[in-house]
């Protein structure tokens, strides 16, 4: 049917070209012989080279409508030769119609549509299922795979914080040992200098 329309639409093209370049030659002749009674050769000359361009945009676009409708004419040439490939189709569509309920073949493909929409439901349900399923454990992999960084992070700090209260342990026996002897060296300065205050004043006595 959209063959037929684009055909009747070319061939309808088609008879206008044919009446303008009839109006055109008309004109072109009345012009021709308005111009040779008033001798006017270069407004002639100048209209004759506007109505020859004219006529090559008119051709033109004969050619292009001649080449669409040729194309039209090749498409309808291919699907009829398609359906022609398949009489067993149409013969079990009317095989159907005669042993069920329905009337045309029509009906028994929209109840074929049917039948395949709600077959593809659950399997699409099944698939967005599955898609979920995928990408939640994709999450869960990526969510593991951070929690690990992290606690191997803390693990490394512990053991930094680990050797460094290890150090300060260290440091604090060796302070400590440093502050015993300087404590030690504190009393036997003092116990000098109390004999050194003794001896000097028995000396001063």
């Amino acid at each position: 049917q959209a063959f037929r329309e684009r055909v009747k639409a070319i061939t309808c093209q088609w008879r206008d070209f044919h009446a303008k370049d009839a109006q055109l030659k008309t004109y072109m002749n009345k012009s021709e012989k308005i111009l040779k009674e008033n001798d006017m050769p270069v407004q002639a000359l100048a209209k004759d080279v506007k109505k020859r361009e004219r006529r090559m945009q008119k051709e033109t676009e004969l050619l292009e409508v001649v080449r669409k409708l040729e194309a039209l004419r090749n498409q309808h040439q291919k699907l009829s030769d398609e359906v022609q490939k398949y009489p067993i189709f149409n013969k079990c569509l009317e095989d159907v119609v005669k042993i069920s309920q329905f009337e045309e073949h029509q009906e028994v493909i929209w109840y074929y549509k049917t039948l395949m929409r709600m077959h593809k439901a659950p399997l699409q349900s099944q698939q967005e299922y599955k898609e979920m399923s995928e990408q939640a454990n994709m999450l869960l992999d990526q969510y593991m795979a951070e929690k690990e960084a992290e606690n191997l992070q803390y693990n490394d700090e512990l053991m930094q914080l680990q050797l460094r209260f290890d150090q300060a342990q260290n440091d604090i026996l060796l302070w400590e040992t440093r502050w015993a002897s300087i404590q030690d060296k504190i009393a036997k300065k003092s116990r000098k200098l109390r004999i050194i205050k003794m001896v000097s004043l028995d000396i001063f006595r």
